[in-house]
């Protein structure tokens, strides 16, 4: 029962440490910067899929206009059966590269992204959201990588205000460590996945998402991928977001994201197949073996309970106590801001999100918009931890 024990757990040290240092090995010692043969893109298309967001359209358009960019642009902004005036809002913010793309009916972001990529003008498409800013060089830097031919998406980096405390701490830890990974993946080969609030694909490359596709912003670039292209990581377009990882809203939004892991598993079973997709062993690591990790730690901790009560068994049942006693703790009195709390709590709140996944999956799988309602004035996206 030791044996197992030690077995289970490390798994999970190498899914939530191993995996990231082996990477960040790699990276180090097989860099592949991406080449500038090309040249840079001349015309872009940047595509906005929003739901009933009249109040702050204009203030985005407005953004992304001032972007640096010397050469055709155009912003498509598809109203996904929005109820208020956020189509007559974006006609009326002044911004003469505005093309607007009506649906009457919500159908859902894969429906919204199949439509206006091919509506889109222009051969390179950017993806961003609603409640971002961008940084005015962000355009520039975003499309520099696509003077590689190699290259067929580009993944930026999304800035959050910091947390004040409890799990929200926690996660912003989480999200600095998830960038440094999406960087070394980026660097050895390609992404797992990009930041949907800002990447950038070939037109030609995209292909079309099946219906009620939960996780577009993993989906889209792992069919480029599986394509033969790279996805590479450019930490300098940057993309601000002014709302920090509020654990509530963190939890929903992360179920939402891990939904969509269970999802694509069942859809592309095939993308595991070392024959059929070269980065099957970084997204078995990178996605799918988390979703694995709260049940291997309750199995520890029930394993630990059962065992015959050694000296190292001890020590390790007042480990786990510890840790979740901190967890709990940081996760009840978000005014504290130790690092000894914030870091457990943020780590528990993700493993019981994780866990409540497969059940949300297997509620929602006829009605995929669902994992949307609970929230209100929400654009037509997943956001950032995939």
């Amino acid at each position: 029962m030791t044996i197992t024990i030690a077995l289970l757990l490390l798994v999970v040290l190498y899914v939530q440490i191993g995996y990231a240092s082996l990477m960040g090995l790699l990276a180090r010692l097989h860099p592949r910067p991406f080449a500038t043969t090309q040249a840079p893109p001349e015309a872009v298309s940047i595509i906005l899929c929003v739901h009933n967001e009249g109040a702050r359209i204009q203030e985005r358009l407005r953004n992304l206009a001032a972007c640096e960019w010397s050469g055709a642009r155009e912003i498509l902004v598809f109203c996904d059966g929005c109820e208020d005036d956020t189509a007559a809002q974006a006609g009326a913010a002044g911004v003469a590269e505005v093309r607007i793309i009506a649906s009457p009916v919500q159908r859902g972001k894969w429906a919204a992204l199949n439509e206006a990529v091919l509506a889109a003008k222009h051969p390179v498409i950017v993806f961003a959201d609603v409640r971002q800013s961008f940084d005015r060089m962000a355009l520039l830097e975003l499309t520099r990588p696509l003077q590689d031919p190699a290259v067929g998406a580009v993944s930026g980096l999304l800035e959050i205000a910091t947390s004040s405390g409890g799990g929200g701490r926690g996660v912003d830890l989480y999200w600095k460590i998830e960038c440094k990974l999406r960087e070394w993946e980026g660097r050895f080969d390609s992404v797992i996945g990009c930041t949907g609030a800002i990447y950038a694909i070939r037109q030609e490359a995209f292909q079309p998402l099946a219906a009620d596709t939960i996780l577009d912003d993993v989906i889209v670039p792992m069919q480029i991928a599986v394509a033969g292209w790279r996805v590479v990581y450019q930490p300098q377009a940057v993309a601000y977001d002014p709302q920090t990882l509020n654990p509530a809203k963190e939890k929903l939004r992360k179920r939402r994201t891990l939904v969509g892991n269970y999802q694509m598993l069942e859809r592309h079973p095939q993308w595991l197949l070392p024959w059929h997709n070269r980065l099957w062993w970084q997204l078995l690591s990178h996605k799918y073996a988390r979703l694995g990790v709260p049940w291997l730690l309750l199995a520890v901790l029930l394993l630990t309970l059962l065992a015959p009560k050694t000296p190292l068994v001890w020590l390790l049942l007042a480990v786990q106590i510890t840790c979740y006693t901190l967890g709990i703790t940081g996760m009840l009195r978000p005014a504290i801001a130790s690092r000894l709390v914030t870091i457990p709590a943020g780590f528990l709140l993700l493993q019981w999100t994780c866990a409540q996944a497969f059940f949300s999956y297997l509620g929602s799988r006829s009605d995929p918009l669902s994992l949307w309602r609970p929230t209100t004035g929400a654009t037509c996206k997943k956001n950032i931890l995939s």
